[in-house]
């Protein structure tokens, strides 16, 4: 599975974006995706998943209310909408997958090269 996000940029405070991961390969392997980001000198921290199936999702809390995450499967696209963004949501943000292989019972992740997003004051 290979993953490539777009629809990073800046935006001033307030404004939104909306970023993409599109996904291509062995798809079907796909079970739960989500969003992270980081900046310099921090850790990669969750911002949201959501699960296979029937697609349940959750936020991190200074994002809850704010962004909300969504995938469309026939697309093999998830999508990150984040509304009244904040200087603190500057970061590189990362789509992530975990994939699961039936034949070997494996589960492995597989992240995207990341997307700058900067928001000005």
């Amino acid at each position: 599975v290979q993953l490539v996000e777009s629809g990073g940029g800046l935006v001033q405070a307030g404004g939104s974006l909306r970023l993409s991961c599109a996904a291509s390969g062995s798809t079907f392997s796909i079970n739960a995706m989500g969003w992270y980001r980081q900046t310099l000198g921090k850790q990669r921290e969750l911002v949201a998943f959501i699960t296979g199936g029937v697609g349940s999702a959750d936020y991190a809390a200074s994002v809850k209310g704010r962004f909300t995450i969504s995938r469309d499967n026939a697309k093999n696209t998830m999508y990150l909408q984040m509304n009244s963004l904040k200087p603190e949501d500057t970061a590189v943000y990362y789509c992530n997958a975990v994939t699961y292989y039936s034949d070997s019972d494996r589960y492995l992740e597989v992240w995207g090269q990341g997307t700058l997003v900067t928001v000005s004051s």
